[in-house]
């Protein structure tokens, strides 16, 4: 049986200092991240306040808007709810009886002033008519909502009081993201690096249940108060993260014993926005079978494969986790492990989508990610991807804008060799040609030097082969010591 898809309403708080194209960019990144979670999004409520931490977030008339579409109350409920005693419920009780005796009769003499007034409601027939168009779309819109997204990131008291107004379940930006990630998650690291992030945003919004009884007796002869249910859960996930971070330090160690052996060979990381075409850029440089996918954060795993056709020297081709503005910080940092790949790399290719008019700041986005985990020193190409969404003077102002850089388009054939070629000709730029004679007698040194080193020229005699190659300093000494000792 098909899952009925839920509707979403989205809620939008415009800073002062953000800008209005700053602001619809994050509700629309937004959109896209709701969809990619499997909702459909049916409504926005946005509201300019000078600042997003008030208990409510809201204003009052804004919460009773989007309350509208979820079916809620618009207001909130108290915490506690305060039982009256029998005598003052009978009072409060006689008080309403006495209330509707008062409202019967300003009904009587309402009634009258109707019939007074009669010809005077006639005028106003077409002001009835366009409230009943504006209720018929409340009621269109009435409760049409089963959940509530906000683009900010949510206190636990805000998010109590946003359920409690809209009567459904909310979340906020990174509670998204978090949901997203563990759908998403394939490998055992990757998934225990969402768990942990998980259960670091849900520790603080844990809430009481059962009214808050002690579940253990407390002291010496079970006198004093025990640790209450919420302490009980908050110790619990305290303990499953310590678990889960000695789990993941052991994947990390196997990691780096394989990056080790890596050292070596020469490495290219695809790093950039999520959704700018890393993954299908994988694809068409290594022919392997990645991932692709038009949604954000398709790619949770790193992939490592050697550039295809094999270049000379192999080159090996990384594909990372995408980033998105407002990235959870607990997610950068469960993540480490995996951007490390970026950290070890010989050059990092930034990949944006230059069809995308905010690429400038999905690239600032990207770079300031890639600070926090140290890897702002290694070297970097920026590759301008989707050229073939762009026109020739959109082209043509990207190249004056940014000379260095490579437009490419991952369907082009021409465009890929374009790009093989730039990455080998960085990787080749510091390396020496070199003429190494190989005598026949000795073993094994021809085919490491084809497998390492370009060979750009080989002539043979009676005794053995002058191979004439290009590579780096270091390996050129290591085959020359293996001659010398043979």
């Amino acid at each position: 049986m098909k899952e009925i898809m839920k509707n979403a309403v989205l809620v939008g708080i415009h800073l002062p200092k953000i800008s209005v194209q700053d602001f619809e960019s994050s509700l629309q990144e937004l959109t896209r991240l709701v969809t990619t979670l499997g909702y459909h999004v049916v409504g926005q409520v946005t509201q300019k306040r000078d600042s997003d931490r008030s208990a409510l977030v809201l204003g009052e008339g804004k919460l009773k808007e989007l309350a509208m579409w979820t079916g809620g109350t618009g207001k909130i409920a108290p915490m506690v709810e305060h039982k009256l005693s029998k005598a003052a419920a009978k009072w409060k009780k006689a008080g309403e009886k006495t209330e509707d005796e008062d409202d019967a009769d300003t009904d009587a003499d309402v009634d009258v002033t109707n019939i007074e007034n009669e010809n005077e409601n006639e005028n106003n027939v077409s002001v009835k008519n366009e409230e009943s168009e504006e209720s018929e779309l409340i009621e269109k819109r009435k409760g049409s909502a089963q959940i509530v997204i906000v683009d900010t990131d949510l206190s636990p008291s805000q998010l109590r009081n946003l359920e409690s107004a809209s009567g459904v379940t909310v979340l906020d930006r990174t509670g998204v993201i978090i949901e997203i990630f563990s759908r998403h998650a394939r490998t055992k690291a990757a998934r225990l690096q969402v768990e942990i992030a998980r259960l670091t945003y849900v520790a603080p919004r844990l809430r009481e249940t059962g009214g808050g009884e002690d579940r253990q007796g407390g002291g010496v002869g079970g006198k004093g108060a025990g640790e209450s249910s919420l302490e009980l859960d908050r110790r619990k996930i305290r303990d499953r993260i310590k678990e889960l971070k000695i789990e993941l330090e052991s994947i990390g160690n196997e990691h780096q014993v394989r990056r080790a052996r890596r050292e070596q060979e020469l490495s290219v990381a695809l790093v950039g926005y999520t959704n700018a075409g890393k993954s299908s850029l994988m694809r068409a440089m290594t022919g392997s079978e990645v991932l692709v996918a038009d949604k954000l954060f398709a790619t949770l795993d790193t992939t490592v494969r050697p550039i295809f056709p094999e270049t000379r020297p192999k080159v090996l081709l990384s594909d990372t986790v995408g980033f998105i503005k407002k990235l959870p910080h607990d997610l950068v940092a469960s993540f480490k492990s995996t951007l490390d790949e970026a950290l070890n790399a010989s050059l990092l290719l930034f990949v944006v989508d230059a069809s995308d008019p905010s690429f400038r700041s999905q690239l600032e986005v990207t770079k300031g990610v890639l600070n926090e985990v140290g890897a702002n020193d290694v070297p970097s190409l920026l590759v301008l991807n989707k050229r073939d969404q762009l026109s020739e003077d959109q082209m043509s102002t990207l190249q004056l804008e940014f000379p260095d850089a490579v437009l490419i388009s991952t369907r082009n054939k021409e465009d890929l060799q374009n790009l093989r070629n730039k990455i080998m000709s960085y990787f080749e730029k510091d390396m020496l040609d070199e003429d190494l004679f190989i005598p026949y007698t000795v073993q094994g040194v021809v085919g490491e030097v084809r497998s390492k080193m370009r060979v750009l020229k080989e002539t043979y005699n009676e005794t053995g082969v002058t191979l004439t190659v290009r590579s780096s300093e270091e390996l050129l000494s290591q085959i020359k010591k293996k001659l010398k000792s043979s």
